[in-house]
């Protein structure tokens, strides 16, 4: 049952205990909306969905991603109770470990990750956890392309139920749109789509957001890798300046820029040599 019907069910039960203590409507009327009150708060207590919406926390956890700080990831995941905040720190641990070389605790935070946000969605589907799950799903078809074929279809039912929920989430964009360059347009991806989705992804970013915010910058950083891979390498190098606007600590695209900057100092010395 999910959060919302469980909350109808409480309250239906509630208030009639309260119709049948002999008092008029009148009386029982602002004990009905004590009742109410109550309820909402339990839900968002025991809600394992409510427990991760703290900016902080995923702030917290991008600012370790952002410094490559694997320690502080593995801190912060455990840090939180099966939630979506310790799921998502799990998710940036496992792509961090991954670059560092730590291919065995990404695998393990990966899992782990997989685990805490079936658990949420057990309880209630919201669009976060559906998107997480499909880009955690990702990183397991990068790992081991055998998977390609069941994850492969799992992703793009999770990103369908996502959209269907809340069309305008930057972050169901950003997905899909990591899931088009991962996926070769014969089979329905490619650069052009992961270029169209991202900039989709970026639009969306403009709507206020208070709780669950990652992936502005990351949404640029996607878009133009897709642009570099279509040979429009003045476009990547723009959004990936821009996604440094969006957070001046954003390591991948600070790396990014450094790695295009050393190739073009490359050719220039290339081209010198050669014209001498």
């Amino acid at each position: 049952m999910n959060t919302k019907k469980l909350l109808n069910t409480s309250l239906r039960s509630k208030n009639k205990s309260l119709n049948n203590i002999g008092l008029s409507s009148r009386q029982t009327k602002p004990l009905h909306r004590l009742v109410a009150a109550i309820s909402l708060a339990g839900c968002a207590l025991v809600s394992p969905f409510s427990l991760a919406q703290s900016s902080a926390s995923i702030e917290a956890i991008d600012s370790a991603a952002n410094t490559m700080n694997v320690a502080s990831l593995k801190q912060l995941s455990q840090g939180f109770e099966a939630s979506y905040a310790s799921a998502y720190a799990n998710y940036r641990l496992a792509i961090t470990a991954n670059i560092m070389g730590q291919r065995n605790t990404a695998m393990q935070a990966l899992e782990l990750s997989q685990s805490q946000l079936e658990q949420i969605l057990t309880t209630e589907e919201r669009p976060e956890p559906l998107a997480l799950l499909a880009s955690v799903y990702g990183m397991q078809i990068a790992f081991d392309s055998s998977k390609a074929a069941t994850l492969g279809f799992k992703i793009a039912k999770l990103l369908s139920q996502a959209r269907a929920l809340e069309a305008d989430n930057p972050r169901v964009n950003l997905v899909a749109a990591i899931s088009a360059f991962n996926t070769p347009s014969l089979f329905g991806g490619g650069m052009d789509k992961a270029i169209s989705l991202s900039s989709q992804a970026i639009e969306y970013y403009a709507i206020p957001c208070d709780d669950i915010c990652w992936g502005h910058a990351e949404a640029y950083t996607w878009r133009g890798l897709a642009k570099q891979e279509l040979g429009d390498i003045a476009g990547a190098i723009a959004d990936w300046q821009q996604a440094l606007v969006v957070d001046t600590q954003y390591g991948w695209a600070k790396f990014l820029l450094s790695q295009q900057s050393q190739h073009k100092q490359s050719q220039d010395v290339h081209s010198a040599a050669i014209s001498k």
